[in-house]
């Protein structure tokens, strides 16, 4: 496949580069090209509001809010940030593009600008410039970002990546000394982590970040997807079948509740000790890290990351969460929205930014893989190269309207919840997310 050639590849290249600079003694840091900048003008009076995702991390909110008040001064262009819970955020910029008026900018999740192409500025030029002073864009960073026609209509932020998060502790206690590697051997140390009294919890309910994270790799580990690289509707399939009776026995090993879970549940059952595994970013081990509690900043020594495991598919199937810039038509002040997006992605704004959330925004701009946040801890390293090796939620199809309609549609979540936990049966819950695809692909 396209996106598995594609990504392996530079992730090798990155990987050989990488290595050869450290062997040599350099010290990890992030290169910039000298390349002259857009030079937009920004117009008289400027004022700009932009929504984003609301923290889910400290460090992230206080350094962008830092960064935007920085530009304020710099540019004399008056800015206000209002976040929006994860959920409400796609309906918000959903109103926003509809009435042609709020927001100038918004950090917009994963392919939902596809749905508002004509509603949003060309980006290329800032795409391109940013492109060549920072190494280039990674892979996944330059599908979200680009139409089918090599348009950029949004500037990738970064993406926060799923990994199996556990605790090292109980994992041995089950009898295992490493995390096993497919999905064959993850089950048997879900059973072994239930037999002992330690649960695993992976979410199930119309959770943004970790229900596709997981849900997505669960098919995909086993060959499905919800359409095939034409658009058609694939997800009525043996693989799909196969796929939801593995999650079926997992099912069985994870605690009580996780049907309801939203993005904050499993850090929260996580640190509480209730469960061993869960599927998240780097947030679970920044809030042990940080924590004024000494019982939960204890818990980050035993903390660990490890990658999704592969499945009978043979390759890995790991999925991210992006926050994509978009610039609304309706604005009144483009030069200024454009240059905001130009000066957060600046290496003396982005740099800082990503190391006061310890990476948990992945960076879409290869040279960032040069910030010192990824080795400093090697517990952050797994997150290095989120956008380089994660595939985009509408896998294999194209992105557009229909891939950003079924994914905020949650038919993939939907599906594996209900036939997972016996609310429906395994053909029945196909049927039903073959039919409503099917309303988005045509």
């Amino acid at each position: 496949m396209r996106w598995m050639d594609r990504r392996s590849t530079l992730g090798l290249m990155a990987g050989v580069a990488g290595s050869t600079l450290l062997g040599r003694g350099a010290r990890a840091e992030v290169v910039a090209a000298d390349v002259p900048a857009p030079g937009y003008q920004i117009e008289s009076g400027a004022e700009l509001r932009v929504l984003r995702p609301s923290k889910f991390v400290a460090g992230d909110e206080k350094l962008f809010l830092e960064n935007s008040e920085k530009f304020a001064k710099e540019t004399g262009v008056s800015v206000r940030v209002d976040q929006e819970s994860w959920q409400d955020l796609r309906p918000k910029t959903a109103v926003a593009a509809n009435v042609g008026t709020g927001p100038d900018i918004v950090l917009a999740w994963n392919d939902d600008p596809h749905q508002y192409p004509e509603k949003i500025l060309d980006l290329t030029d800032l795409a391109d410039y940013l492109g060549k002073k920072y190494g280039g864009w990674a892979p996944l960073a330059e599908t979200m970002g680009k139409t089918p026609d090599g348009k950029w209509i949004c500037i990738p932020v970064g993406a926060s990546g799923g990994k199996m998060v556990h605790r090292q502790s109980w994992m041995n206690e089950a009898g295992f000394k490493e995390f096993p590697k497919d999905t064959a051997g993850f089950l048997e140390l879900a059973k072994a982590l239930q037999g002992i009294g330690h649960p695993v919890g992976f979410t199930l309910g119309q959770a943004e970040g970790d229900a596709n994270t997981f849900c997505h790799w669960l098919i995909w580990s086993h060959g499905a997807a919800l359409v095939d690289e034409n658009g058609k509707v694939t997800i009525d399939s043996p693989e799909t079948r196969q796929a939801l009776q593995y999650g079926t026995e997992l099912y069985k090993t994870f605690i009580p509740g996780t049907l309801s879970w939203l993005d904050p549940s499993n850090n929260k059952a996580f640190l509480a000790g209730e469960v061993s595994v869960v599927a998240n970013g780097i947030s679970v081990y920044y809030a042990a890290k940080t924590s004024d509690d000494p019982n939960i900043k204890a818990l980050a020594e035993d903390i660990q990351h490890a990658p999704m495991p592969i499945g009978p598919v043979g390759k890995p199937t790991e999925t991210a969460l992006c926050v994509n810039a978009m610039i609304f038509q309706h604005t009144k002040y483009p030069n200024a929205a454009k240059e905001y997006v130009r000066y957060m992605m600046e290496k003396d704004q982005y740099q800082p930014w990503q190391e006061a959330s310890i990476g948990y925004w992945a960076h879409s701009l290869n040279a960032y893989d040069g910030n010192p946040v990824w080795t400093e801890d090697p517990k952050h390293t797994p997150y290095q190269k989120i956008m380089t090796e994660s595939l985009p939620y509408g896998y294999k199809g194209p992105l557009g309207y229909a891939s950003a309609g079924a994914l905020a549609d949650y038919i993939v979540v939907t599906m594996v919840s209900s036939a997972v936990s016996g609310g429906a049966s395994i053909d029945d819950a196909i049927a039903e997310a073959a039919s409503r695809a099917g309303r988005y692909y045509r």
